[in-house]
């Protein structure tokens, strides 16, 4: 007797879903949440022989990496962004003013609409697609928003993104010039995603990235893990520096640390994981020193907006993971993350917003408190453009002086 043919993968190398929390296993679909448990679900893969060669003949988008993630073989041939294989930057200048040894950014303001939002809105679309949805929607704090109606436009399909009401007007403007459906929710993040998760179970054919496809959206994410270690010359970077909103993108880079080592493309070494939050919005850290292995909600109070979630989805997994690499949660305030700001641009000339704010400032700190080893090579990420959070800094910095345009004004300001 000969076995039944296998079903056919519209997804690449996904097999299928399966709890975080109990382990059931789910066949590939628009689901999120277990019906066993209600934990949340990711996906599981069978993954083909993959070199380095391989890949390093890909495109150089986060395409390159296609078989590690649940999109059809032929999607680096549809209409998509193609965002990724942004710049890893050495900072020697930020180093040296930090004390330490060897420092680079993974800046993912270089992305199509300036932010790393772009790789999980590709993934997620292309699940999307071949899973039958027709409009492309989302709840967001700026920058998802953002990726989406971009994303939806570049593919000739509708957008429906959902944002806080009093989101910076540069993401605002960000977003609507796409021409999608752009509503503004009188309320927070959380009550623009619970509003969102309703309306998921209402609306048959909108994919919402963040709600109803989010196990494929989420692993977008890891591209940014894949691409740092293959910048590195194939290796794990000791210690990673991460902001946290949703927590996904933490546990994803963890996720791609490991899958690079199991499939034998970088070596099995120790590396640490590090948390960034604003003090404002800072349940994961709180949890963290706390010693709890869950995470209370919380009500933002930040200018890190884009950083506000007070109830993040995977905030205990990001506990999980830091402990088990022997990194640690963190939080700075809102002074701190301004300052954070401007000493990556007044060193390295990165004009981050305000997540990369909390990062670098978070950065400062774990090395203050001894947390983070200045010696051990270090990879911190700027997730976003500085220019859609222009408010948070528009207080503290300007012209060096006002002049006329005279010579003897010149010599007055006494530049």
């Amino acid at each position: 007797m000969t076995s039944a043919p296998p079903a056919p993968r519209l997804l690449g190398s996904a097999t299928g879903l399966s709890c975080r929390e109990c382990g059931s296993a789910y066949e590939i679909g628009p689901l999120y949440a277990c019906g066993e448990c209600f934990g949340p679900l990711e996906v599981a893969y069978d993954f083909p022989t993959i070199t380095r060669a391989t890949i390093e003949a890909g495109p150089t988008n986060i395409w390159r990496y296609k078989d590690l993630l649940p999109v059809p073989s032929h999607v680096a041939e549809t209409k998509t962004l193609n965002p990724g294989w942004t710049k890893l930057i050495r900072a020697d200048n930020l180093a040296a003013e930090l004390g330490m040894k060897r420092l680079w950014v993974k800046d993912d303001s270089g992305n199509p609409t300036h932010s790393f939002k772009d790789r999980v809105v590709a993934v997620a679309l292309a699940a999307a697609r071949e899973l039958g949805f027709t409009v492309l929607a989302c709840p967001s704090t700026g920058n998802l928003a953002n990726a989406v109606a971009a994303a939806a436009a570049r593919a000739g399909i509708k957008s429906v993104v959902m944002i806080p009401a009093d989101l910076e007007q540069q993401k605002i403007l960000t977003t609507a010039v796409y021409a999608g459906t752009l509503l503004a929710v009188e309320g927070n993040y959380d009550d623009v995603n619970r509003l969102a998760s309703e309306l998921a179970g209402e609306e048959e054919d909108w994919a919402f990235v963040n709600v109803n496809v989010r196990p494929y959206y989420a692993e977008g994410s890891k591209t940014l893990g894949y691409e740092v270690a293959e910048q590195l010359g194939w290796r794990i970077p000791p210690q990673t520096v991460i902001p946290i909103a949703s927590g996904s993108q933490l546990t994803k880079v963890d996720k791609a640390y490991t899958e690079f080592a199991k499939l034998g493309l970088v070596e099995q070494t120790p590396y640490k994981i590090f948390g960034a939050q604003a003090t404002g919005c800072s349940p994961v850290s709180v949890a963290f020193k706390d010693g709890r292995d869950f995470v209370a909600p919380v009500r933002p109070d930040t200018i890190a907006k884009s950083l506000a979630i007070g109830n993040p989805a995977d905030g205990p997994y990001v506990l999980d993971v830091c402990r088990r690499t022997g990194g640690t949660v963190e939080d700075v305030s809102d002074d701190e993350v301004v300052e954070g700001m401007k000493l990556l641009a007044r060193t390295e000339g990165i004009f981050g917003e305000t997540a990369g704010g909390v990062t670098i400032a978070t950065l400062r700190k774990l090395l203050a408190t001894g947390q983070l080893d200045p010696d051990a090579e270090t990879v911190v990420f700027n997730t976003g453009d500085g220019l859609k959070t222009l408010d948070a800094i528009a207080a503290h910095v300007g012209p060096t002086a006002t002049i006329k345009p005279t010579m003897a004004s010149y010599r007055s300001a006494g530049i």
